[in-house]
Parts: structure tokens; sequence; C-alpha cells
């Protein structure tokens, strides 16, 4: 079947480290002011501090357009905050590492390309792949509404606390194969 005249090809994309001096951050808008400011005033600062690291998903014929963010950083979970089938398995201790994923935005003028998606298979390579280096054993996000909450369950995130949401390292392979690989 052919495409329709008018009908854009999708986009193939590049996700790559936050460079200000290349990466065009004035012109991002997700709809959400506040994840904008982040990106546009705040991220580049908590990468200088070493307290997050900010990913940008770029057109490859536009690569200095920022499609999507997100962000990671390394944080913990109380060993009592997990279920007991997944307690039993880990070590006695107080405090385990895991991966944040802080934020992640989708600029709305992709809104039809499964951006987030994209961002989100990314950041659970990225964070499986660290934790076999550094230690961790889940990934959690701070879903920020419902709709949020429900896009994350998608991809097997189960609730924990308040809006927060996990995903026990051990399965970020059946939703991110390229995990498996190493």
């Amino acid at each position: 079947m052919c495409p329709k005249p008018d009908a854009m090809p999708p986009h193939s994309y590049t996700i790559e480290l936050l460079d200000p001096a290349k990466h065009r951050r004035e012109e991002f808008d997700c709809g959400v002011e506040i994840l904008n400011e982040y990106l546009k005033r705040r991220a580049n600062q908590e990468m200088k501090a070493f307290a997050a690291a900010c990913y940008v998903i770029v057109p490859d014929d536009d690569p200095r357009r920022i499609a999507g963010y997100y962000t990671l950083s390394a944080t913990s979970i109380g060993l009592t905050q997990l279920p007991e089938t997944l307690r039993k398995k880990l070590p006695r201790y107080d405090q385990l590492g895991a991966v944040l994923v802080g934020r992640l935005a989708r600029d709305m003028a992709f809104a039809s390309e499964r951006i987030g998606e994209k961002l989100l298979l990314s950041a659970l390579l990225r964070s499986f792949r660290e934790s076999r280096q550094i230690g961790a054993v889940a990934v959690l996000v701070d879903a920020k509404d419902e709709a949020a909450s429900g896009f994350y369950q998608r991809f097997g995130f189960l609730p924990l606390e308040g809006s927060r949401l996990y995903l026990p390292m051990k399965e970020v392979p059946k939703w991110n194969p390229m995990a498996a690989e190493g």
C-alpha cells in the first residue's frame, strides 16, 4: 500500500547526551511548562553538577532539533518498600541501588512518532547496562498524573507508593531485548 502523497514519512532518530552548544532547547515545547523549563534552564546545570544525565532524541535530518528528552540519576530504594516476592531474592541491605528516570517528555510536534516509547526504551537499556557496572535493582519513575502512570504500566512498571512506580531490573530485557545482548 502506498503512503498518502501528503503523509510525511516517519523520521529516523538518534539519542545522545544533551549538548547545549548544539541542541536548540529554546524551541522545545511538550505542553508542560515545568518540563519545558527544566530542559531550557536546569538540565545543563544538573549535568555539570553530576546530579543527572539528560539525553535528547533528535531527528537525523535535523540533529539540532530536540524531539524529546529524559533524565537518569542514581537513587536508592528501601528494601522494605519492595514487595516480598522481590525482597526475598535480594541482599538484606536497608537501601539498594536504583536508577531514577526523573523526567521524560516529547515535543508536541512529534506526537505521532512514538517518541515517549523510544525514550523509555532507551532509558531502560541505559539503566540495565549501567546496573551491571554499579548495581541497581530497579528502575524508578514518578508519574506526574494518571496518563503517565498508565504509560509506564504498559511497560511493566508496578505501583510502589504514591505516584512512584518501579520496574525490577531483571524485567528490563523483556521490554528492551537489546538489554539481554549485553
